[in-house]
């Protein structure tokens, strides 16, 4: 029954990366030059979540993930295992989603990259890692209140509410770092796009995890069932 958890968070997060950083590449997102294709690129992101929610969500709780993995676990709410098992599907997952789109980009012009996540124009190094921290941060701890069982008939509602936090968290992060709040989704693209995705990849693997662990702390203090 595990496996196949785990495989429905691979299933999940191929079509979140798939889906979202194809809109990215598809439209070509540029935050300073092309607000459309940023507002089409926040909403991509947020309606796969919403989509995998009400697929997968029974199955794995879909977190497709591994920052919100890390904050359900550390929330006690997932054994060690199960969290382990989780972020490999993910990667895996994410891996499957940038080949499938590097295939589908390889031989189109004017189509380039993975939609791999950089720092934008005029954005240091300090204030992407921040950026990605904070935003993460408030994500997870969207994701960590909408599940939790305080919140009774409204977990109905969850899968939309943390689609619509991730089109807000977008709309906000993307003209820092192209957010990421999410490692798997980073690495696999930053893998096959390669220059210098690849070398700030670190940012968007620490900041989510880092971000993860705040919420997960901020949540230990404000959740009544504790």
């Amino acid at each position: 029954m595990n496996m196949k958890k785990y495989l429905a968070e691979m299933v999940g997060t191929m079509v979140l990366v798939l889906m979202g950083c194809g809109v990215a590449v598809s439209l070509g997102c540029d935050p300073v030059n092309n607000i459309p294709a940023v507002v089409g690129t926040a909403f991509a992101f947020g309606l796969a979540v919403v989509a995998m929610a009400y697929t997968i969500g029974g199955i794995s709780g879909c977190h497709i993930n591994p920052a919100i993995t890390l904050g359900v676990w550390m929330s006690g709410r997932m054994s060690g295992k199960d969290a382990c098992g989780y972020v490999c599907g993910q990667i895996v997952g994410a891996f499957i989603g940038s080949a499938l789109l590097a295939i589908l980009t390889a031989n189109v012009p004017g189509l380039e990259g993975t939609g791999a996540n950089d720092l934008q124009a005029n954005v240091t190094m300090v204030g992407g890692l921040l950026a990605e921290i904070i935003f993460t941060c408030v994500f997870v701890l969207v994701v960590l209140g909408a599940t939790a069982k305080t919140n009774g008939a409204t977990n109905n509602f969850a899968g939309l509410a943390i689609g619509l936090s991730l089109i807000l968290v977008h709309l906000v992060c993307i003209r820092y770092t192209g957010t990421s709040v999410n490692p798997a989704r980073s690495l696999a693209p930053a893998i096959f796009q390669g220059g210098t995705a690849l070398t700030n990849l670190w940012i968007f693997i620490v900041g989510p995890l880092v971000g993860a662990a705040c919420a997960a702390g901020i949540w230990k203090m404000i959740d009544t069932e504790k």
